[in-house]
């Protein structure tokens, strides 16, 4: 059984047969699935969601690209969410210098100001990075804990290592199936095992054979197979790995 540590079903590419495909995920090899918050209203749904399904858990945060409107009393509420018994996580949270939906220096503070929350808490957190991995890093090494993970991991081989010295998981979603992943697929190989994990990030960057669809949980096992081959083993072996990991970091007995 595989758990799904990113997810987004809540999006409205699923309104039309959400109930029905998170009915069919224990039947698909799906343990768990972790659904995740990018602003307020979506971690309070993603709450919600965690509530209606015992295998679903989730995370709330205020993403890079919403820190813009992001305001003081967000961490109120954020504070009383991460007290719910099915909330496991702050996020997702972070930088995003490639869109730049919002400015760099908010980003910043609101990425800062969150993992401070997260400390206070001493809860896990979900960390998005992209194009902005050196600030990532120096913010992170300010503010984070090493507690948490580096989610749909786009980074060298060299933060990679970095980022697993300060404790961090590493989890790798759809591009590690691409064509032209070679980069990515020598990180895969670099992280140990007890430091990988996979996801979907549904319904956004579906595998191969699947790239181009929309995506969702069950397609968490292309990845967990592309994995299996690059670390010579069987995709039972990673199914137990990754699944025991997901648990550990999220504190999920």
């Amino acid at each position: 059984m595989l758990f799904d540590t990113h997810a987004h079903l809540n999006d409205e590419r699923f309104d039309e047969d959400r109930d029905v495909l998170i009915a069919s995920l224990a039947g698909e090899g799906i343990s768990n699935v972790c659904e995740i918050g990018f602003d307020i209203e979506s971690s309070l749904k993603a709450a919600e969601l965690s509530e209606k399904y015992d295998f679903i858990y989730a995370a709330a945060g205020v993403h890079p690209h919403d820190s813009k409107d992001m305001t003081d009393s967000d961490f109120d509420v954020l504070r009383e969410l991460m007290s719910h018994d099915k909330v496991v996580a702050l996020g997702e949270i972070g930088l995003d210098y490639y869109y730049d939906n919002s400015d760099r220096d908010i980003q910043r503070r609101r990425f800062a100001e969150q993992l401070d929350l997260a400390k206070e808490l001493a809860c896990p957190v979900v960390i998005h990075t992209r194009d902005a991995m050196e600030d990532t890093i120096n913010i992170l090494k300010q503010h984070g804990s090493g507690d948490g993970i580096i989610h749909c991991y786009s980074g060298s081989k060299e933060s990679a290592k970095i980022l697993l010295d300060m404790g961090y998981y590493i989890s790798f979603a759809g591009p590690v199936t691409f064509k032209n992943a070679n980069a990515i697929l020598d990180v895969v190989r670099y992280v140990p095992h007890d430091r990988i994990l996979i996801e979907t990030d549904s319904p956004y960057m579906a595998p191969v054979p699947h790239r181009g669809e929309r995506n969702c949980p069950i397609y968490v096992s292309e990845v967990a197979k592309r994995i299996a081959e690059l670390k010579e083993t069987s995709f039972d072996k990673i199914a137990q790995i990754t699944t025991a990991n997901a648990k550990k970091v999220y504190r999920i007995k």
